[in-house]
């Protein structure tokens, strides 16, 4: 489910409270009167594996709590979810504590006891002003690729990560790879392999093996960002010994000026001068890669860059360089945009672009 599918759903609530009477009599009030999807935990360990596995709506945590406090979870809860509406609760309100939450960035200071229409409301309130932020944050994402499957080699993992965040995705395709395979056969692989991420498909007709570095390659380009209007550009590295890739990524570099974020990927033809400093790890998403790689059967059998398990050994190796199991690089052109970088959760840059 992705977020703008989320946000159609009731909300979900983390409770965190270590008295089990007081979080069950929270959560049925949550559920019974609110309609929420709540699940209480009783220690910040627990709940903190929560929030860097599931997706959530909101988190409401007592302050006073052996081991971890309230406070100290907040810190830690920021770095994995910087967005997450956050409650704060104690039955000990001072001065101290108020001031200490809002700076640990919480969404709202609470007192125990509060009444079951009070903590409704302001689940109800907090909620509503998460998700209408999450909507205002959502990026559209576009990755140009010179024939079908460089896309989806390079980055289907980073693709299907923005998709689950609610970001609008496509592709554009300069190609329709006749110099490989019958184009009708590989267009229509290329919209299963759109389709399965999720994504808006353009496939153009340039010719395979001759695409230019100028135009018409820059003036399709140029149409295909006019009308989506892309915040995130993804595209091949001019570090690649195919002379498609390089010139897409020239073309691309004229047409995407003006996009405050421009990454490049790796693909099975980029040279040892390819050196990515972005790593967006897509342990969620690797399954959703590789069935994506398989939609292109004309291809799978006859390209080995395209076998499952060098696919795999490959986001291996590159999880080296940031958290997870499995990541796809990135080389970055350009990381400038309004505020916080929007990327997809599990996205780590080596350095500062």
């Amino acid at each position: 489910m992705d977020a703008s599918e989320r946000d159609q759903q009731p909300g979900r609530i983390l409770l965190i409270d270590d008295d089990p009477a007081l979080g069950g009599y929270l959560t049925r009030v949550l559920r019974t009167r609110g309609g929420f999807d709540v699940t209480h935990e009783l220690d910040s360990t627990g709940a903190l594996r929560r929030i860097a596995t599931e997706q959530w709506d909101l988190l409401i945590t007592d302050i006073e709590m052996p081991g971890m406090t309230g406070l100290e979870l907040l810190e830690q809860v920021r770095q994995l979810e910087p967005d997450l509406p956050v409650a704060v609760l104690t039955g000990n309100p001072t001065v101290d504590y108020a001031v200490s939450a809002l700076r640990s960035a919480a969404a709202e200071f609470l007192q125990k006891p509060i009444g079951a229409q009070e903590l409704v409301a302001k689940a109800t309130e907090l909620i509503a002003a998460g998700r209408a932020a999450r909507a205002a944050g959502r990026e559209t994402v576009l990755a140009i690729g010179a024939h079908p499957d460089d896309v989806e080699i390079g980055a289907a993992g980073t693709l299907l990560a923005h998709k689950a965040a609610g970001h609008t995705v496509a592709i554009l395709t300069l190609s329709r790879g006749a110099h490989g395979g019958d184009q009708a056969q590989r267009a229509r692989e290329s919209q299963e392999a759109a389709d399965v991420i999720g994504a808006r498909l353009f496939l153009d007709d340039l010719q395979d093996t001759l695409i230019a570095e100028g135009n018409p390659t820059i003036g399709v380009i140029d149409r295909v960002i006019a009308e989506v209007q892309p915040s995130i550009v993804y595209t091949h590295s001019i570090h690649d010994v195919h002379q498609d890739h390089r010139n897409t990524h020239r073309a691309v570099m004229v047409a995407a000026r003006r996009v405050g974020r421009v990454y490049c990927f790796q693909s099975p033809s980029a040279t040892v001068d390819y050196r990515p400093t972005h790593f967006v790890t897509i342990d969620d998403h690797i399954g959703g890669k590789l069935k994506a790689i398989d939609t292109f059967g004309s291809q799978v059998g006859v390209r080995d860059y395209l076998e499952p398990e060098l696919i795999i050994a490959t986001a291996r190796y590159w999880s080296r360089y940031c958290g997870g199991s499995h990541a796809e690089p990135f080389e970055v052109i350009r990381d400038r945009a309004g505020g916080l970088p929007a990327r997809p959760a599990g996205a780590h840059s080596l350095v500062t672009p």
